[in-house]
């Protein structure tokens, strides 16, 4: 699947790598989960054991990519860098629309 058919599908656990302070200033994506670049190597069995596609995203993508390149060495099968938190949060919200 794409990226954009795991979007349209609905199904899928989203996972915010930026900073807390990031989330407070720029702002986030309703319903995902919080797990800075900096924890995901401590975090990566609550990663690992999510049952649905896993879209990872940041400010710009570039830390989400980081992170999918370290998931996917541990043994991540369904994991997408989701790329920048605000046009990803716009393509999720146009998605919606569509059902």
């Amino acid at each position: 699947m794409s990226l954009s058919e795991v979007l349209k599908s609905g199904n899928y656990e989203l996972i915010d790598v930026r900073e807390p302070m990031e989330l407070e200033m720029d702002g986030n994506i309703e319903g995902a989960k919080n797990i800075p670049l900096g924890e995901v190597e401590n975090r990566q069995d609550e990663i690992l054991s999510i049952e649905k596609p896993v879209v990872i995203f940041c400010r710009s993508g570039n830390r989400s990519g980081k992170a999918l390149e370290y998931l996917n060495s541990q043994g991540l099968k369904d994991g997408y860098n989701g790329g920048g938190w605000a046009e990803l949060k716009a393509t999720i919200e146009a998605n919606q629309g569509t059902f």
